[in-house]
């Protein structure tokens, strides 16, 4: 029902971005939901309260988010049509929910770290770079490092930054692509295993593996098929990769798009990475690649996600074609 705004919001997202100058008059739907996230997380997750009162509250947040966001999602997807001639208001909504996905602005995240890094006598510029797309330490990173936390970056990323995002725009329309943003913005902000987090984020975060889960096995799959269709990838490997190792990431969904990449492009990926001091053991995908990585290896997984992202949209744009005959 959906599919043909969804293809138009990629369309736009992809050309255009979202405007420095509308973020800076009415700021963006992550900021807005991180506000309330915020709001919640400082008056309900008190350190004293008991374990299972904060599990509850956590489940009240993520209740309020699925039906704050669900109905700003309903209502901006009316009221255009209520008043506003059909195509007219398929414009509009296409230009709101254009600023779900974030194939534009991941991209230029990712080419900001490769830039910086090809600078080499200084890495500091690229550390602060990948700072702003990873939560782990990177003051302390050397070049390989940085060059894989990026890589991997864009490929968790390309699931639940893009895939999901449009996955769920076809399924539900501006509501339910507006559901998994709030859902996976809380995520990013309380889903953590620490001890501030750990039970009032358990219930968002478990709901955000669910919403991923159909996304993080189709972005595997358009890399694998982005491999199979650019020269100097090797297909095969990230099938293998994904098949062997997606399963062992501490994430459910994480590892699959991270093992078709790092198969795809011969790295090794994951593995053990620092946030706020604390050394996390993770597994490796494709634990036969090679670790030493560069910012060329950067630039191949830029194309690769280049292609993926467009065989998203013709599938989508496939989609949209079968539902109007």
């Amino acid at each position: 029902m959906f599919a043909l705004l969804t293809l138009l919001a990629l369309l736009i997202e992809a050309i255009f971005g979202y405007s420095s100058q509308l973020y800076a008059w009415i700021g963006h739907p992550v900021t807005w939901i991180g506000k309330l996230i915020d709001w919640h997380e400082k008056r309900f997750n008190l350190p004293a309260a008991p374990r299972g009162l904060t599990i509850f509250r956590g489940v009240q947040l993520t209740v309020t988010l699925v039906v704050v966001a669900g109905l700003a999602g309903l209502t901006s997807y009316l009221l255009p049509l209520l008043i506003l001639p059909d195509l007219l208001a398929l414009m509009v909504i296409g230009l709101l929910v254009a600023s779900l996905p974030a194939q534009r602005s991941l991209h230029q995240h990712v080419g900001a770290v490769r830039d910086a890094l090809k600078q080499k006598q200084d890495l500091g510029p690229a550390r602060q770079a990948l700072s702003m797309i990873v939560g782990r330490d990177t003051a302390q990173l050397n070049e390989s490092e940085i060059a894989r936390a990026a890589t991997e970056s864009l490929s968790e990323n390309f699931s639940d930054g893009v895939t999901a995002p449009a996955i769920w725009l076809v399924v539900g329309g501006p509501a339910g692509g507006l559901i998994y943003k709030a859902v996976n913005t809380a995520d990013s902000m309380i889903g953590h295993r620490n001890e501030r987090y750990e039970a009032y984020g358990k219930a968002v975060a478990r709901l955000d593996d669910l919403l991923n889960l159909p996304a993080s096995r189709l972005s595997a799959l358009l890399i694998i098929a982005a491999a199979a269709l650019t020269r100097g990838a090797d297909a095969k490997m990230a099938s293998r990769a994904v098949l062997a190792d997606a399963h062992h990431h501490t994430s459910p969904n994480a590892g699959w798009p991270e093992a078709a990449m790092a198969g795809a492009l011969g790295l090794a990926l994951a593995g053990p990475r620092t946030y706020a001091g604390s050394t996390i053991e993770a597994a490796v995908m494709n634990r036969q690649g090679r670790r030493d990585a560069t910012a060329q290896d950067i630039d191949f997984a830029l194309r690769l996600y280049r292609r993926a992202d467009a065989l998203l949209i013709l599938l989508i744009a496939a989609v949209a074609f079968l539902l109007l005959l």
